[in-house]
């Protein structure tokens, strides 16, 4: 018996396996102590997040957009209105247009042109030699009663150079003359009080005194298509009374 227990060796204290064991659970909670508690220790529960809760987050404020996003946007400053930013009327017209304007009113006055004539005669490189933009700028913007000058010029006509009805139609809307309108130059016989009887006869005196021509041919002229165009009453008159 004593051999048996003299050959039964006590072992180490470290080769027995609950001391490892303790090793390892001292081993682990020094590295759990020094890391913050992050890691788990078996057999522990894990350590409640920092991390805030949705709920307890400050809720950001939302950024406005479309027309109230718009609203509250500054103004930008008014716009100046035109009657602030466009030059007047007598600012905005050359001086040359003024000048046409001045010359077509005298014309108007003493001459009773028609507005082509008019134009024409500022234009004219024998006449005023205005620009074609001045001269439109002034038949455009004067005052004239073109019916009223046409009147003036047949009058001039049947006094002057005793014209037929006809006649005076003719040289009032003649490119060659004074140009009106045919409605203005309608105007104008139709309230023209002549004696176209009266003028038919001076015209017959003009041409017997003048060219000796004979009764007959008088007539043939007075009535003529490419003479004075007076109507047959008009020429019988005229023949019937020269002397």
């Amino acid at each position: 018996m004593s051999q048996e227990k003299d050959a039964k060796i006590k072992k180490p204290i470290f080769k027995r396996w609950w001391f490892w064991t303790i090793i390892i659970v001292v081993i682990i909670a020094a590295a759990a102590g020094r890391s913050g508690g992050d890691t788990a220790v078996p057999g522990m529960p894990p350590a409640p997040s920092a991390e805030p809760s949705p709920d307890s987050r400050t809720a950001q404020p939302e950024e406005p957009s479309g027309p109230s996003q718009q609203a509250d946007a500054p103004k930008a400053d008014a716009e100046p209105s035109k009657e602030d930013t466009e030059p007047t009327k007598e600012d905005a017209v050359p001086a040359e247009y003024t000048s046409a304007l001045n010359k077509a009113k005298t014309y108007n006055d003493m001459m009773h042109m028609s507005k082509a004539g008019l134009y024409d005669q500022l234009t004219s490189e024998y006449g005023e030699k205005f620009s074609a933009e001045a001269a439109q700028y002034a038949v455009d913007s004067l005052e004239a009663d073109w019916n009223a000058n046409a009147l003036v010029k047949a009058k001039t006509y049947s006094d002057t150079m005793y014209l037929s009805k006809a006649g005076i139609y003719e040289q009032l809307i003649s490119e060659y003359g004074e140009k009106f309108t045919e409605e203005e130059a309608q105007y104008a016989v139709d309230h023209l009080e002549a004696d176209y009887c009266a003028n038919a006869l001076e015209k017959a005196k003009t041409y017997q005194s003048t060219m000796d021509m004979s009764p007959s041919a008088i007539y043939d002229q007075l009535i003529s298509e490419y003479g004075e165009k007076f109507t047959k009453e008009e020429v019988q008159y005229a023949v019937d009374n020269l002397g």
